[in-house]
């Protein structure tokens, strides 16, 4: 019998009738893993032993999942994408991790991240996807963590054809995640489907004395909320945006991205759900891939000075101290990584501070802003994501907007075009993770995408 296809409920009633056991969960996990790894090079790990585990009234308890190797896992390899943390096995985990292992859930791999991790997209080989998004919609495991600093939860989840949720900042903790953007980094998950996101993160998430940045969530329930009627929900989403008249040359994978999600609104004000089309300042939102490329730098500049060769990881070649940092981050930093590291040592410069990075942060707080209007009179904004499309720049760059202002954001897959996923965001004001993940939930109830696994189909 095929376990891995299920979702996260259906496993746990398995397991508490007798009818399959965690080892036999798992050793399907690892099957699935090593087969995925082959064709799409989407694990840096997987694991070949795990703690035994019993079945507890805990729905995670003996349910296999994988994490991203931003996470730090006690024992087991953790590289956060790079080559200078080659060999890196940390002592301790990250709090997430810990977390789930609390509820008897249980790691099987960790995944690919990084830009020069190569991972291949499971519906067409051909296209690149995130390791933990790959290892989902292929079958690995019914979930895995991962870490959304602009976009990189909800775009791979949308084009690979699963769910992806990046919660409210702080409702996670990050202690023990390997940092990029503190200001942007989210914990978050993948799964199949609007429910399991909410289970994984219920488990996950609260206070944490490791991080100052979590927040008392006990009175966030997130399955629980789930009840699936929108009806009387006000939606909005921004004519600048889904209007193909702004998009003179679009080509016809845009044009079809966009029909696809206006016939999600049409379907959306059929179920009694108020869509309206906003306007917002074309200025602020042609300035969001701007605004991100010199705040991500920056702040990836001062968290990439911890790999060094002299704190953790594999210790430098030289004779001083300062020669071992120079060898260590030549060889281990690929060129990508590097690039970050100039820029944001550039505009972090004493001269140039007020100019790029201080403005950069002036206009982040504009755009943020402009969403919180949005958010007094709607209780989200939704769009396409994930279009892919190489004219379609705006679009694509407001996903980061959810990672500029902290809210809470989701993507669930709502068709096809051209044979290859399709998807619509929900984003909503912070705090408010109950409701979205129910407007999330009410969508993927009346369509037929819940729980799919990918098909190449284009090989």
């Amino acid at each position: 019998m095929t376990y891995m296809t299920k979702s996260v409920e259906e496993l746990h009633e398995l397991l508490i009738k007798g009818e399959t056991s965690p080892q036999e969960l798992l050793d399907e996990a690892w099957r699935n893993s090593r087969e995925i790894q082959e064709r799409y090079n989407a694990f840096v790990t997987v694991t070949d032993k795990a703690e035994e585990t019993e079945v507890t009234d805990h729905v995670l308890s003996g349910i296999p999942y994988g994490a991203e190797d931003l996470y730090s896992t006690k024992g087991v390899l953790t590289t956060g994408g790079f080559q200078a943390l080659c060999d890196y096995i940390p002592f301790f985990s990250a709090g997430p991790a810990d977390r789930l292992a609390e509820t008897g859930a249980v790691l099987a791999g960790k995944t690919a991240v990084g830009e020069s991790a190569a991972v291949r997209n499971p519906w067409d080989p051909e296209r690149s996807a995130a390791g933990s998004a790959c290892a989902v919609a292929a079958g690995a495991f019914p979930f895995a963590l991962a870490v959304d600093t602009g976009d990189s939860i909800r775009r791979p989840a949308a084009y690979c054809g699963i769910v992806g949720y990046k919660p409210t900042y702080g409702m996670i903790s990050r202690h023990g995640v390997i940092a990029g953007v503190s200001s942007m980094d989210h914990c978050g998950v993948f799964a199949r489907s609007t429910a399991d996101a909410a289970i994984v993160a219920d488990a996950m998430k609260g206070l944490d004395i490791d991080d100052m940045t979590t927040w008392d969530s006990s009175d966030v329930h997130l399955r629980a909320a789930l009840q699936g009627d929108f009806a009387g929900k006000k939606l909005c989403y921004v004519k600048e945006l889904c209007d193909i008249r702004n998009y003179p040359d679009a080509d016809e994978t845009l044009k079809a991205h966009l029909a696809n999600f206006m016939e999600k609104v049409v379907m959306l004000r059929a179920h009694g759900a108020q869509v309206d089309e906003v306007s917002v300042d074309r200025a602020l939102l042609e300035a969001v891939s701007s605004i991100y490329l010199v705040i991500s730098c920056a702040e990836s500049t001062s968290n990439l000075t911890g790999i060094n060769g002299l704190v953790f990881g594999p210790r430098g070649e030289g004779r001083s101290w300062a020669e071992q940092i120079k060898n260590h981050r030549t060889r281990g930093l690929d060129t990508s990584v590097k690039r970050k590291v100039i820029v944001g040592a550039y505009v972090l410069k004493d001269e140039n501070q007020e100019r790029y990075f201080k403005n950069a942060q002036r206009g982040r707080r504009l755009i943020v802003d402009a969403w919180k209007e949005l958010f007094r009179a709607y209780d989200a904004v939704i769009q396409p994501a994930g279009t892919g499309a190489t004219d379609a720049a705006v679009l694509e760059d407001a996903m980061l907007i959810g990672s500029f202002g902290g809210f809470p954001s989701i993507t669930i897959p709502d068709g096809f075009v051209d044979g290859l996923p399709a998807a619509l965001n929900i984003t909503g004001n912070c705090y408010e993770d109950e409701k979205i993940l129910d407007i999330a939930y009410g969508i993927e109830s009346m369509m037929d995408y819940k729980g799919q696994i990918a098909k190449e189909v284009r090989k």
